[in-house]
Formats: C-alpha cells, sequence, structure tokens
C-alpha cells in the first residue's frame, strides 16, 4: 500500500480522517457493494461513505468484515435521512445503522440533508450518540451556512464536518471559508461531477501531470484542504482515484480550475428540496 491513502486531516476533536474515500451512492446491495468495498480496501483505501438511504449498508459491512483489515483501522461513514429526523426516531434510526452494518460504532454519523423545523432536534440526537461513544465523530450533510450557524447557535458540540456537492462547477468558495474559520472539515460528494468531466482545461492539466481529468479534480479537492469520496464500482478506477498523492498542482493551475465555476448543481439545492 502506498504512503498516500494513509494520510489523513484531523477533526476539530482529534479524530483522524482519510483524505480521500470510497463513496457508495447508488452501488447495490446484491453483492456490489460488498465486492466494490473490498476491492477498494484491497487497493488501500481505508474510508467508505454509506447512508441509510443508500440501503447498502449490510453490503458495505460485509465488504468491510470480508476485507480481513481490522475495524479500528477503517473510518465508516453513514447518515440519518431525512425520514427519520426527529430527537427519538433519529436515534431509532441510527441503531438500525449500526445493526445493517454489523458495527457497535461509526467513525462520523452525519444528518443527510437539513429538513426544515428537524434538523437541529436530529442534532441534538447525534450529541447524544457521541457522548455514548457510539460516533466518534459527528457532522452534517447539504449544510448552507445558514444552516450551520442556526445548529451552532444551540449546538452544544458544533459539527465536525460538512458534507456537500463539490466540484469545479460548484466551487462554494464562501462555504469552504466558513467551514475553515470554525474548524467544520468540508468533504466532496460527486466530487466527479458524475461523470461529467470533459472540460478542455482539466484533459489540458492533466496531461502536463500524466493524469487524467479525474485525477487533476480530485487533487484539487485536497489542494484546496477538501476530503473527497468519489463513487465507483470499477477496480481499475478505484486504483486510479487513488493516485493522486504523487503529483501536485501549481498555483495557477488551482486557479484556473476554481475559475471553471458555474454554482451549477448535479444534485438537489439544500435550500429547496423535497425528500
Amino acid at each position: 500500500m502506498t504512503k498516500a491513502l494513509t494520510e489523513s486531516t484531523v477533526l476539530s476533536n482529534g479524530v483522524s480522517m482519510p483524505w480521500l474515500g470510497l463513496g457508495v451512492w447508488k452501488v447495490k446491495d446484491d453483492g456490489e457493494a460488498e465486492t466494490t468495498v473490498k476491492a477498494a480496501i484491497d487497493a488501500g483505501y481505508r474510508a467508505v461513505d454509506t447512508a441509510a438511504i443508500y440501503e447498502n449498508e449490510a453490503g458495505v459491512g460485509a465488504g468491510l468484515r470480508a476485507s480481513g483489515v481490522p475495524r479500528d483501522q477503517i473510518f465508516v461513514t453513514t447518515k440519518v435521512w431525512n425520514a427519520n429526523q426527529g430527537y427519538d426516531t433519529s436515534l431509532a434510526a441510527f441503531e438500525e445503522s449500526l445493526n445493517k452494518l454489523g458495527m457497535d460504532y461509526v467513525d462520523l454519523l452525519l444528518i443527510h440533508w437539513p429538513v426544515k423545523g428537524k434538523y437541529k432536534d436530529t442534532w441534538r440526537a447525534l450529541e447524544q450518540i457521541y457522548r455514548e461513544g457510539k460516533a466518534k465523530a459527528i457532522g452534517v450533510s447539504n449544510f448552507q451556512i445558514h444552516h450551520l450557524e442556526d445548529v451552532m447557535a444551540s449546538a452544544e458540540i458544533a459539527p465536525m464536518v460538512n458534507q456537500v456537492e463539490y466540484h469545479p462547477l460548484l466551487t462554494q468558495e464562501p462555504l469552504l471559508a466558513f467551514c475553515k474559520a470554525n474548524k467544520i472539515q468540508l468533504t466532496a460528494w460527486s466530487p466527479l461531477m458524475q461523470g461529467n468531466l470533459d472540460i478542455p482545461l482539466l484533459a489540458e492539466i492533466g496531461a502536463k501531470h500524466g493524469k487524467s481529468p479525474a485525477q487533476v479534480v480530485l487533487r484539487w479537492d485536497l489542494q484546496n484542504g477538501v476530503v473527497t469520496i468519489p463513487k465507483t464500482t470499477t477496480p481499475s478506477r478505484l486504483v486510479e482515484n487513488a493516485g493522486i498523492f504523487d503529483f501536485e498542482l501549481t498555483a495557477e493551475e488551482m486557479a484556473q480550475i476554481s475559475a471553471l465555476n458555474q454554482n451549477k448543481r448535479f444534485g438537489a439545492d439544500p435550500d429547496n428540496f423535497n425528500f
């Protein structure tokens, strides 16, 4: 295993979180999740990001056990889904997630979306889970600055992570700056723009470094201080996505990539979603 994939950021509470992980959104629980997770661990990955709504937590847990790597060496993230938000319902939903994963704790538990009127009660549940040691770290997903400010105004424990859609067409610079200032680690979902990588600049920069457009984008994430969790079920892509620790983008290249921003979302808008 290359030294690269062992590199981690340190969250505000001192917990280490790998810079690169495997996202498993849309990975089926019919054996595909188990196979993909095991292949990722075999390739050196030490972080997997799932969620209750992905309906593949059981497969993720099976894949981690099949890898033979000790549980304490793998960083596992899951999320409380919208329909389960609220204090008691979040506690119950989390127990169900643990059962499916076959684990007695997760490394990171997130609120999946900021459901109006509910996410603050959900946060209280996450604080309780954290105090019990059943989640080593807690955070949120798809929260804008105003959602974060709202949670933090009454929180006893501040969110440690905010996982959002983040890529060169949606750079969210004010949100990234806010998170850095408040010691909240930003994580990128759909970092590869759901495959929309056919951008000449990315190919040009990649050619200079002998890297693919995908590797260029993932490297841009890391150099911006953003954890990244690209999803793939292809073994060769797992390896390719991990090949981002042996080159560095110049300041000029970083700026050129950031200038691609169009505030374009491939997923839902956190201020206007109905699920």
